[in-house]
């Protein structure tokens, strides 16, 4: 394995500054390219304040690293309940007494500079907030995670542009089958041994799946635009109750940023407006979108264990990979991660991250909509903190896989699992259909 604890203390040290450091650098891009108007103001009722990520994430980190692992002296226990995320819903975080710019980023650097020290004589054996260097991994992972919240926000944003990124490569086109047969029986599910994933994703257990075909690409606007043309908006039959709804209480008619303008089909791009490309994966869509385009094509979402089996499973060796192309960490190759281009790949693309079985785009693009309830797997017990998976366990919120490429890889694995509410838009969510082999 090449994750941290296949790594000396000291490799693992300069990995967790890394880490760090690169979180760090890709805060800074999103809340430098605007003013401190842009970054103080609510874009969405749905987000907080750039500026309240900001400080944020200076928060956790100190306490995290510098109190719970550094043991020292909280620096200002005063700002706790203003950045505590269950304290206070997005809607009012603008009306509290947040820290402006220029005080957030002096505290958040503050907080880095002290959070070195720490690591520069931490132990990365003995507590459990320590092996492996799980708590720095954790907060570089944390602060990767608001980051893509912080993008979100960005794309909500009116005005001009303030984000730019080259297009994603162009791979060659070759014929691709729409779907791949993923064989019936067991498989690992979860780890137990992936040094930074997060409690949700533990432990590593057997589930089994009965044979099913999966998409070998995520579901493309051309084809979501011809389930528009057929009436998919209008027609009752394809939703769910809460579903159809939503499309009536809100008029949906497209993905969300779309419009329709002299009879073609425009989106909104972080600030440009631009013509739907059909051969992208679809993107800001709800889980009840997802799942009324899966009825209307005669198919369903995959579970998310048919779509964890899809990413990992060697046939060959009987075994899971922590990737889709292997144990190797993600490179520019195999995905897109990491905000590196601003939008989906075409669909097709990163031959080099398939599947043993040949699916392709798993991991990065767009979070893909599962039709399972976020619920802990057998034996799975809440660390460090009930918090971060525990009281979202449930029925009310849906699991999404593989990242988006908004992304770090840091925080993406074949075994990460994302969850939100069924209604959630705004997210880069897409997803992929599947039907059971024994429909053949």
């Amino acid at each position: 394995m090449s994750g941290p604890d296949a790594l000396g203390a000291e490799a693992l040290r300069t990995r967790v500054l890394e880490a760090l450091t690169a979180a760090r650098a890709r805060t800074a891009l999103l809340t430098e390219c605007v003013d401190d108007g842009e970054l103080t103001a609510q874009h969405s009722p749905l987000m907080s304040p750039l500026v309240w990520d900001l400080a944020h994430i200076g928060n956790q980190e100190e306490q995290w690293l510098w109190r719970a692992v550094g043991g020292r002296e909280a620096l200002r226990p005063e700002i706790d309940p203003l950045y505590d995320a269950f304290e206070h819903p997005r809607s009012e975080r603008p009306s509290l007494p947040l820290l402006p710019p220029d005080e957030a980023r002096a505290y958040a650097a503050g907080v880095r500079d002290r959070v070195l020290d720490v690591l520069a004589g931490a132990r990365m054996e003995g507590l459990p907030l320590l092996t492996d260097g799980f708590a720095f991994g954790m907060v570089a992972q944390h602060e990767q995670q608001h980051d893509e919240t912080m993008l979100i926000t960005h794309q909500l944003r009116k005005g001009p542009a303030a984000l730019h990124a080259p297009p994603p490569p162009e791979h060659p086109s070759v014929p691709l089958p729409a779907e791949v047969l993923v064989p019936g029986g067991p498989f690992t599910m979860g780890t137990s041994d992936e040094p930074w994933a997060l409690d949700n994703e533990r432990p590593a257990h057997t589930r089994s799946v009965a044979a099913f075909h999966i998409d070998t690409v995520p579901v493309t606007n051309g084809a979501y635009l011809a389930f528009m043309a057929d009436g998919g908006y209008t027609d009752r039959r394809w939703w769910r109750p809460e579903g159809w709804e939503q499309v009536r209480a809100h008029a949906l008619v497209a993905p969300l940023f779309w419009r329709q303008e002299g009879g073609r089909w425009l989106r909104r791009r972080f600030g440009v407006t631009e013509p739907v490309p059909e051969d992208e994966p679809v993107l800001h869509v709800s889980w009840y979108e997802a799942d009324a385009y899966a009825r209307w094509a005669g198919r369903r979402l995959p579970t998310e264990a048919e779509w964890e089996k899809a990413a990992r499973y060697d046939p060959v060796t009987g075994r899971s990979r922590r990737y889709p192309w292997g144990d190797a960490d993600p490179g520019p190759d195999h995905a897109n991660l990491g905000q590196r281009h601003l939008r989906p790949a075409r669909a097709g693309g990163y031959p080099a991250g398939a599947s043993p079985l040949g699916v392709r785009q798993l991991i990065g693009d767009v979070w893909e909509w599962t039709a399972s309830d976020f619920l802990p797997y057998p034996g799975f017990r809440a660390f460090p903190y009930k918090e971060y998976s525990e009281v979202f366990f449930g029925p009310a919120h849906k699991v999404l896989r593989g990242g988006s490429f908004a992304v770090d890889a840091v925080a993406c694995r074949g075994t990460f699992r994302n969850w939100d509410h069924p209604v959630r838009r705004q997210i880069f969510s897409g997803f992929r259909t599947a039907r059971s082999a024994e429909l053949d």
